[in-house]
């Protein structure tokens, strides 16, 4: 390095945005992989050649791997002795600048030259700007159809309206880094268009591509434009050759070997993730339907040809996309799925009938936002399109017959067969399906389907060169299910659960006693079977979970969060803030559901135990109550003894006549006739 120190300490403005994070990252890595040998033969690593600082946006953003040192919310008066202690400082205007980014750029070259008297050694000041600053340069008169602008040309160069600023930070750091006494060397790396470890501003086309939402991929204008663009990381590896050769030219455009229009580069990425079709709207729609903002529509509307020879000639590195975007693709999706995260997830569901595999497939689906694979829909879907590819115009009259022949294949296979097709069919059409794009990309979610050892080994072993798709990438070459569950339940559960079935839904489902009966029983049978579907998943070490639905989880609130604990977070994109907080809202409905159905379940087992204790109290309770009665009983026969011997001795005998006497005569007022009766009685 020609340095005593062991690294150089480079400054890079704002770590967290997508170029400079990936710059930061790459210079922080060189040098990390080469040893040495000490005395005892024993290989030591190097130290980084680079020492890496730099400023974030906010505080709370996330920090490169390898940075050393990172500042937020700093002044210039405070950042000035930082950019001081270092040996190189990058400032990168190339992406989505704004005017302060910009004006901090100007000032950083003007305050580090204003106390270049004071370095102690040279220091490089490199200016990551952008080939929108030619954008309206004027094409030499030759009569070649391909005119192409040379580098050495910089000073001709024109801006775009919306880049003069760029234009005038560049003149500056010519200005300011330019002489041979001087302490300060001043570069401009003139940007092409990035791309690359998971896209910027071609993220659009990579992610329509990726959902598949869309049977073409929409460009917005007409597409013919050229775009010079380089991969952000041979973007970082001239910077990097940069600062180890200190080339005299000073003004340097950082583009790939590529000369590509817009369209051809979205053709390319529709290829491997989408149709490959495409589908032309006016530029405006780019803005109203929020694909792209205005500053990023000026970027990829860019029609210039360069040529670019400092970068070629005199940095040698070893290049990660020096052709371009679209010799590369395969590539760049591979890196566009690693570095986002977006791995399928393929989930094979199995059970009696009635077990509830369809619900926890559509849920499933929607949680993972997979595609749903429901055997009805997918031979609608199927039929629909062969009805429709036999009646196009533009199709060839063999295309035509084919699909007819088809669509009367299929036809046939399901009035033989009271409405549902053979399996030899269904295995081809869910096989079809499976290797479709947005499965690949995505993942699915399918069940009821295979439900034997040979149909599950026809289905997942035929991965083979006529089948897979030559343009997939090796995490999405693959159409066999990653994770299985094996959902059951007891005949009686089930039984119960179809008899409750409205008859509607019942037909719909194929649920009527006459469906269900045959169809658990076959399941069964095939359950027992020497080898079945789940040994096939066994021997691929894909090992079945085996989940049983109670009837105190009526809502499969349980088995959702087993399956979705077992295969974890969603790989998918990141939701916008609606998104989020529909998300958060659906997950405390879910919570509250669980949390609802465990309460009732320990409600349900508290108040059986209650019951049967009450029973058994009751039961001792009669056994006492009889037992108090008759003590009662015998207690009141003995109090009433001495009183009915008393009556029958001096009061029954004297009642007695009186009463005799009283019928005899019958008065009108028989009470006042016995008192007197009673009373000369006594007399007497």
């Amino acid at each position: 390095m020609g340095d005593k120190k062991r690294y150089k300490r480079i400054f890079v403005n704002d770590v967290d945005k997508y170029s400079s994070k990936h710059i930061a990252e790459y210079l922080s890595s060189c040098g990390v992989k080469e040893v040495d040998e000490d005395d005892d033969g024993e290989p030591q690593p190097h130290e980084p050649a680079f020492q890496v600082v730099g400023t974030v946006s906010s505080s709370s953003a996330e920090k490169p791997s390898g940075l050393h040192e990172h500042y937020s919310s700093l002044s210039r008066e405070e950042l000035l002795p930082r950019l001081l202690e270092c040996d190189v400082v990058v400032y990168n205007i190339s992406e989505n600048a704004n005017q302060d980014d910009i004006e901090d750029a100007t000032w950083a070259i003007t305050a580090l030259h204003g106390e270049m008297e004071n370095f102690r050694s040279k220091k490089t000041f490199i200016l990551v700007s952008t080939v929108l600053t030619w954008a309206m340069t004027k094409r030499p008169e030759t009569d070649e159809a391909e005119k192409f602008i040379a580098e050495d040309e910089f000073r001709k160069r024109r801006p775009h309206p919306s880049f003069k600023h760029h234009n005038n930070t560049e003149k500056q750091v010519l200005k300011l880094g330019t002489g041979k006494k001087n302490k300060l060397k001043g570069y401009v790396l003139a940007a092409g268009i990035q791309y690359g470890k998971g896209e910027n501003l071609f993220h659009y086309f990579f992610k329509v591509s990726w959902l598949s939402e869309f049977s073409e991929v929409p460009i917005f204008g007409e597409g013919t434009n050229f775009i010079p663009t380089i991969h952000v990381l041979d973007l970082a590896k001239a910077i990097q050759s940069l600062i180890d050769l200190k080339p005299k030219s000073k003004y340097i455009l950082a583009i790939d070997d590529s000369k590509s229009k817009l369209r051809d580069i979205v053709q390319a990425v529709s290829q491997v993730l989408g149709t490959g079709k495409l589908c032309q709207l006016p530029e405006k729609e780019a803005i109203s339907t929020k694909a792209f903002k205005q500053e990023e529509l000026e970027y990829i509307s860019i029609d210039l040809r360069l040529d670019a020879f400092v970068v070629k000639d005199t940095f040698n590195f070893n290049w990660s996309a020096e052709n371009g975007m679209i010799e590369n693709v395969e590539a760049l999706v591979e890196e566009y799925r690693h570095t986002r995260k977006l791995l399928p997830i393929r989930i094979f569901l199995t059970g009696p009938p009635a077990v509830g595999k369809s619900e926890m497939g559509r849920r499933l689906s929607e949680h993972y936002r997979i595609h749903h694979i429901n055997i009805r829909d997918v031979i609608e879907e199927k039929m629909a399109h062969l009805k429709e590819t036999s009646a196009r115009i533009d199709a060839d009259i063999s295309q035509q017959e084919t699909a007819l022949d088809q669509l009367e294949t299929i036809k046939e296979s399901m009035e033989k067969n009271a409405g549902r097709l053979e399996d030899d069919l269904l295995l081809e059409i869910l096989t079809e399906k499976l290797n479709s794009k947005p499965c690949r990309n995505q993942g699915y979610v399918l069940y009821g389907f295979p439900r034997t050892f040979e149909q599950a080994s026809q289905m997942f072993s035929a991965e083979d060169a006529d089948i897979q798709d030559p343009s997939a990438t090796p995490a999405c070459n693959s159409i066999t299910p990653e994770y299985v569950f094996a959902l059951d339940a007891s005949d009686e559960f089930l039984t119960k659960k179809v008899q409750d079935l409205p008859e509607s839904e019942a037909q719909k489902r194929g649920l009527t006693q006459e469906e269900f009966i045959p169809r658990l029983v076959r399941f069964r049978q095939l359950s027992r079977a020497l080898e079945t579907a789940l040994d096939y998943f066994d021997e691929l070490e894909i090992y079945p979970t085996y989940l049983e639905v109670k009837d105190d989880d009526p809502e499969l609130t349980q088995i959702m969060s087993h399956i979705t604990e077992a295969v974890g977070a969603p790989k998918k994109y990141g939701l916008n803030t609606e998104e989020l907080e529909e998300e958060e809202k659906r997950m405390r409905e879910m919570e509250r559901k669980q949390k609802e159905a465990e309460e009732a379940a320990e409600r349900k087992r508290r108040k059986g135990a209650l019951l049967a204790e009450m029973a058994a109290e009751y039961e001792v309770w009669q056994d006492n109550l009889a037992e108090v009665e008759r003590q009662e009983q015998e207690l009141l026969e003995a109090k009433a003894l001495p009183l009915r011997n008393y009556l029958m001795k001096y009061v029954m005998p004297a009642l007695s006549e009186a009463l005799q006497e009283c019928s005899k005569i019958k008065p009108n007022d028989p009470v006042s006739f016995l008192a007197e009766y009673l009373l000369r009685m006594d007399k007497t």
